[in-house]
């Protein structure tokens, strides 16, 4: 996808776009079904902290993985199969920066509404059990730290948790207008920010998000800043 964004020629093979295209279904369910463990994660860490090591031992964790990314590889092919089901005869210009499945099936040949609805239904699955496990995991740790913390205990565990919910967020909200909306409502053209909030924007801030608690990568961003306004104030 950048090389087709920096060079002049955009083209893609179909070959190339089937691979993008499952590439994107199988990391993006992956990273639905892991937001999800990590909520609960979290749960198990603030709620019953004591047993956290017995409830979330490695075997569990390994397994969790697994999980998601065996779900992921799955859905990555049924949902390649729905997109590529039915033989391409129209235009094949693509009204987006990379092959994205509701683009695509509207190319193709004949009514593109059974594959529409069968991604829709299976966005339905994929987003919304996932934000399910979020909700209960975070409504159990606010009930938690309403009950029994201090005030100073609370704004640790929201602060604990606040990197975590940012991306959730920017993620959930960002697919769900892309797979959840009915495309008569919206074009191609108000597809895009969406598209690019949850390929492109999501993934390149969670590193950020996930590090504003690091004490390390605060102290290198501060000398970071610090020695780029020294260098701008020194006279010419």
């Amino acid at each position: 996808m950048l090389v087709h964004l920096l060079v002049k020629n955009h083209t893609v093979s179909f070959a190339s776009c089937m691979t993008q295209m499952y590439l994107v279904f199988c990391v993006g369910v992956a990273e639905c079904i892991l937001l999800a463990f990590m909520a609960y994660d979290r749960y198990v860490a603030i709620c019953h902290p004591l047993n956290y090591a017995l409830i979330m031992s490695q075997q569990v964790c390994v397994r969790l993985v697994g999980t998601a990314w065996f779900f992921g590889l799955i859905n990555g092919i049924f949902l390649e199969y729905i997109s590529f089901r039915n033989p391409f005869c129209k235009g094949n210009h693509i009204e987006n920066f990379f092959c994205e499945a509701p683009i695509v099936i509207a190319l193709a040949c004949g009514d593109p509404l059974l594959s529409m609805k069968a991604i829709f239904a299976d966005a339905i699955v994929v987003l919304l059990s996932p934000m399910m496990l979020i909700v209960i995991s975070y409504g159990r740790i606010l009930s938690s730290i309403l009950g029994r913390a201090s005030s100073s205990g609370r704004g640790k565990t929201f602060s604990t948790c606040a990197s975590h919910l940012t991306v959730v967020i920017f993620f959930y909200t960002s697919a769900m207008f892309s797979y959840m909306n009915p495309r008569s409502t919206h074009g191609p053209d108000k597809d895009k920010p969406f598209s690019l909030l949850y390929t492109i924007v999501t993934p390149m801030c969670n590193p950020i998000i996930y590090s504003f608690r690091n004490k390390e990568m605060k102290g290198a961003m501060v000398r970071a800043l610090g020695r780029a306004g020294l260098t701008q104030a020194e006279p010419i």
